[in-house]
C-alpha cells in the first residue's frame, strides 16, 4: 500500500511539499500548551537487540529489562519483519521541555537460589559478553551514543551496548575502554544508567506549531546504586561478579536534558549520523576510482570490438564480391551451426526466466531508493519493495522463459513453466526455511513468525505464480525468435582448441572484471547487513548497478567474439555462465569477508551467515548470467545478419 501511495505521489503532478506515510513530522509542545496538532508526550521505543559477534537478534524483553506495562507495538512491514525488527514501546517517557535528573525507571532483583534468577541473569551476561546493541527510538529517530574516534572525529553509533567484560585475564572488551574504573578481572559491567539529550527546532521562523525534535544523544553510564530511595547517579560503577554467590540488585535510571538547536533543519536531522559514519571518505574515492577503470576498460572493449569487427566484416563481404573466393575463415565460418539449440535448453531458459525478473526488480527498487522513497527512515521500506515487486514481476519471468524454450525448439512447455514459477524461488525459499528453523529453535527475534510465512506463500502461489503461467501463456503464443541465418543439418566439428579458448579459462576470466567494479561497494553493503551500519549511497549503488550490466555484457561479448573466431559455437550456456562466474568471486569475497572482517562466534550463526550469502550469491548467480546471455545473443544475431552468407 504504501509503495503505491508513494508511486502516485511520483506521479502526480505535486504543487506542495509531501510526506510520506508515516515519515510525516510530529510538533512537541510544553505540557501546559498542549493541543491535538502539538504533543507533549515523548515516548522512547525500543528495537531489537543485535551483535557483530552474533547473527541472532533478539527481542527487547528477551533481556529482563525493565519495560512498559501497557505495551504497545507500532505495525510493523514485511521488509521489518523479513528483517527481524521488533519495535515496543518502553518505561522511558519524557514530557517536552521537563528535565530529568537520575530517575528510576524500575529494580530488578535476582537470588542465586532461584533458578529462573538465575538463568535470566546468565542471558543478560551473555549479551554483555557478545556486546549485543540496544537500539532506541524517539520520534522516528535513532538514538545516537556519539564519541571520539581517532583523528579527532566524532562517530555517532545508533546503537549502545547493554554493558561490558573485563576477561578473567584482565583483558578489557569492548565499551570498557571507556572508563579506568572498569579494571576488576572477570566482571561485568552493566550500563543501568543513560544521559539523553534530546535537541529540537522551535518553530522560529517556521509556519509549524511547537517545536520539532531534531536529535537524541545519549551517554550509557554504570552507576551502583546503593539507597533507591535516595539516588544521585555518583559513585562507583554497577559491578555484576562472574561467579554468582550474593543476592543482586539493579537499578535501572535515566536523566534527560533539552537543548534548542534551531541551526539543523527537521529535513536534514539524519544528516549527523550519515556523516559520522566511518569510510564515507575512502568510498568517494574507492568508487571514482573503480569508475575511472570501468570507463577505461569499457573504452577498450569497444574499441577493440568495433574496429576488429568492421574489418572482419568488410573483408567478408569483399571476398564474396571478388571473382576467386577464397575459402572461408573466422566466425563466418560456423554461420550454419551458431544458432544451433543448446543442450539443457529447458534449464537455461528457466534461468533466463527468473534473471529477468531479478533484474526488473533490482533496477525499479534501486531507481526508487535513488528518489529517496526507502531511505533509512523508512524503516523495512527496501525489502517490502523488493518482495512486492519481485512477486507482481511474474509475468515478464514466464514470457523470457516460455519464448526462449520455444525459440530453444523445446516441446515440453508445461514442465518449462512450472519450473519457472517454482525452481529458483523454491530454492531459496527452502534456504530461507531452514535458517528461519535455526533462528527459531536459538529464540530470536529474526525468526519469522508462522503467519508471515504462511503470507509469503500466499504471496508467491497465489499471486507470482498465476502472473507466470500469464507471461508463459503469451511468450508461447509469439513465434520463436527467427535467427538470421539457417542452421545445417549436420553439426560441424569444432577444431582442436588452445588452452584461452577452452570453456573453462574464458569462464573463470569472464567474471574477473564485473566483480572488480562491483567488490567496493559489495563491502558498504556486507557490512551494512552484518556491521549493522547504515546503507544509504543509494545513487552511488545505482551507478555501480549500471556500470555492472555494461561490464558484464562486455566482457562476455569480448569473450563470445575470440570463441566465434576460434571456430568454437557453443555459445549459448558460455555466455550465460561467463558473466554469472562473478557470483562465485561474490562467494569467495564473502568468505574472506567472514574470516578477515567479522568477529562471529557460534556455530548457529557461522550457518546463518553462510546461508543468507547461498541466497546472495544465488540471485546474483541468475542476475548477471541474464545480462550477459542476452547482450551475446544480440551480438551474435547482429554480427550474422550483417555477412552475406550464401
Amino acid at each position: 500500500m504504501r509503495l503505491l501511495v508513494a508511486a502516485l505521489l511520483l506521479v502526480a503532478p505535486l504543487g506542495a511539499a509531501f510526506y510520506l506515510p508515516g515519515l510525516a513530522p510530529v510538533s512537541f509542545c510544553e505540557e501546559s500548551e498542549q493541543t491535538e496538532s502539538c504533543k507533549s508526550l515523548i515516548e522512547l521505543f525500543v528495537n531489537r537487540l543485535d551483535s557483530v559477534e552474533s547473527v541472532l537478534p533478539y527481542e527487547y524483553d528477551a533481556f529482563d529489562f525493565c519495560q512498559d506495562k501497557e505495551e504497545k507495538r507500532p505495525s510493523e512491514n514485511l521488509g521489518q519483519v523479513l528483517f527481524g525488527e521488533r519495535i515496543a514501546s518502553s518505561p522511558y517517557k519524557f514530557t517536552f521541555k521537563k528535565q530529568e535528573t537520575c530517575k528510576k525507571v524500575c529494580t530488578r532483583s535476582y537470588d542465586p537460589g532461584n533458578t529462573a534468577d538465575k538463568s535470566k541473569l546468565a542471558f543478560l551476561k551473555k549479551g554483555m559478553q557478545l556486546n549485543y546493541q540496544h537500539h532506541w527510538i524517539i520520534d522516528n529517530m535513532p538514538v545516537t551514543w556519539c564519541y571520539d574516534v581517532e583523528d579527532g572525529q566524532k562517530y555517532c553509533n545508533p546503537g549502545f551496548p547493554i554493558g561490558c567484560f573485563v576477561t578473567p585475564d584482565g583483558r578489557v572488551k569492548d565499551a570498557c575502554v571507556i572508563n579506568s574504573e572498569f579494571n576488576k578481572k572477570n566482571t561485568f559491567y552493566l550500563f543501568n544508567h543513560v544521559d539523553i539529550t534530546i535537541m529540537y527546532h522551535s518553530g522560529k521562523d517556521e509556519n509549524w506549531p511547537g517545536a520539532r525534535l531534531v536529535m537524541a544523544r545519549l551517554r550509557p553510564q554504570s552507576y551502583k546504586h546503593t539507597d533507591e530511595n535516595n539516588l544521585s547517579c555518583e559513585g562507583p560503577p554497577m559491578e555484576i561478579p562472574g561467579e554468582f554467590t550474593n543476592k543482586l540488585n539493579l537499578v535501572y535510571t535515566y536523566s534527560v536534558t533539552f537543548e534548542e538547536k534551531n541551526n539543523i533543519k527537521w529535513a536534514s536531522r539524519w544528516d549527523y549520523i550519515l556523516e559520522s559514519m566511518p569510510h564515507t571518505n575512502i568510498q568517494w574515492f574507492s568508487i571514482m576510482n573503480s569508475l575511472v577503470i570501468v570507463l577505461f576498460l569499457s573504452g577498450m572493449v569497444a574499441m577493440i570490438i568495433l574496429r576488429t569487427l568492421h574489418k572482419d566484416i568488410a573483408r567478408y563481404n569483399q571476398i564474396d564480391s571478388s571473382e576467386d573466393a577464397q575459402e572461408e575463415f573466422g566466425w563466418k565460418l560456423v554461420h550454419g551451426d551458431v544458432f544451433r539449440p543448446p543442450r539443457k535448453g529447458m534449464l537455461l531458459s528457466v534461468f533466463l526466466g527468473q534473471g529477468t525478473q531479478i533484474f526488473i526488480m533490482t533496477f525499479i527498487t534501486l531507481f526508487l531508493a535513488c528518489l529517496g522513497f526507502l531511505s533509512p527512515a523508512n524503516r523495512g521500506a527496501l525489502m517490502t519493495c523488493a518482495v512486492v515487486l519481485w512477486v507482481l514481476l511474474g509475468t515478464p519471468a514466464g514470457y523470457v522463459s516460455a519464448r526462449m524454450y520455444k525459440t530453444f525448439r523445446g516441446e515440453k512447455w508445461k514442465t518449462n513453466v512450472l519450473l519457472t514459477a517454482l525452481l529458483c524461488p523454491g530454492i531459496v525459499f527452502a534456504d530461507f526455511f531452514i535458517m528461519n528453523l535455526i533462528l527459531w529453535v536459538k529464540g530470536s527475534s529474526a525468526a519469522i513468525p508462522f503467519g508471515t510465512l504462511v503470507a509469503i506463500l500466499a504471496m508467491w502461489f497465489g499471486i507470482s505464480v498465476p502472473l507466470t503461467f500469464v507471461g508463459a501463456y503469451f511468450g508461447f503464443k509469439e513465434k520463436p525468435i527467427e535467427h538470421p541465418v539457417r542452421t545445417n543439418q549436420i553439426p560441424r566439428q569444432i577444431p582442436e582448441q588452445s588452452f584461452f579458448t577452452k570453456p573453462l579459462p574464458g569462464i573463470i576470466m569472464g567474471g574477473i572484471l564485473p566483480f572488480g567494479c562491483i567488490f567496493i561497494q559489495l563491502f558498504f553493503i556486507l557490512n551494512s547487513i552484518w556491521s549493522h551500519q547504515m546503507y544509504y549511497m543509494f545513487g552511488f549503488l545505482f551507478l555501480v548497478f549500471i556500470i555492472l550490466l555494461i561490464t558484464c555484457s562486455e566482457a562476455t561479448v569480448l569473450l563470445c567474439y575470440f570463441h566465434l573466431c576460434a571456430e568454437d559455437y557453443h555459445w549459448w550456456w558460455r555466455s550465460f555462465l561467463t558473466s554469472s562466474f562473478t557470483a562465485v568471486y561474490l562467494f569467495i569475497y564473502a568468505v574472506h569477508y567472514f574470516f578477515s572482517k567479522l568477529q562471529i562466534t557460534g556455530t548457529a550463526s557461522t550457518i546463518l551467515y553462510f546461508g543468507y550469502t547461498m541466497i546472495m550469491v544465488l540471485i546474483f548467480f541468475l542476475f548477471t548470467g541474464t545480462i550477459g546471455f542476452f547482450a551475446c545473443f544480440w551480438f551474435v544475431s547482429k554480427i550474422y545478419s550483417v555477412v552475406k552468407v550464401d
